[in-house]
């Protein structure tokens, strides 16, 4: 059965998507810590981190720096934080999330309530800011 993030990826489920190249995709977190968490995820399903290959662990990190290089560009923070964690979706995936404190990361807050609007807004801020 595919993961969430495979239907994502075949576009059989919507998503804020921020940047996208033919091994990866990044789309915005809908139950984001700070604005402009997103998802950075490789279109291999792979569902353990360190069970990507060399090569896909180096390109999906390559990756994820320049997804994280165009938030910090669109949204104001001290800096991006990087989180793998692996055991929400059984597909490999990092949270980029823009942070100014330790706390900003706190996964046990309650998530940011944001409309659709925001979400498309935060996408379009950041997706502008992309260069692949």
């Amino acid at each position: 059965m595919s993961s969430i993030f495979s239907r994502i990826i075949a576009r059989e489920i919507p998503a804020w998507i921020v940047a996208e190249d033919e091994e990866h995709i990044a789309f915005l977190d809908i139950n984001p810590l700070m604005r402009g968490h997103t998802l950075v995820v490789p279109k291999v399903e792979v569902d353990y981190y360190f069970d990507l290959s060399k090569n896909d662990y180096q390109n999906l990190n390559h990756f994820a720096r320049n997804v994280a290089i165009a938030i910090k560009k669109a949204i104001p923070c001290e800096r991006i934080g990087v989180v793998v964690m692996g055991l929400e979706v059984p597909h490999c995936h990092m949270h980029l999330i823009p942070i100014d404190a330790m706390d900003d990361m706190n996964f046990s807050r309650p998530k940011l309530k944001l409309e659709k609007d925001d979400f498309q807004r935060i996408a379009e801020q950041i997706s502008s800011q992309f260069e692949g």
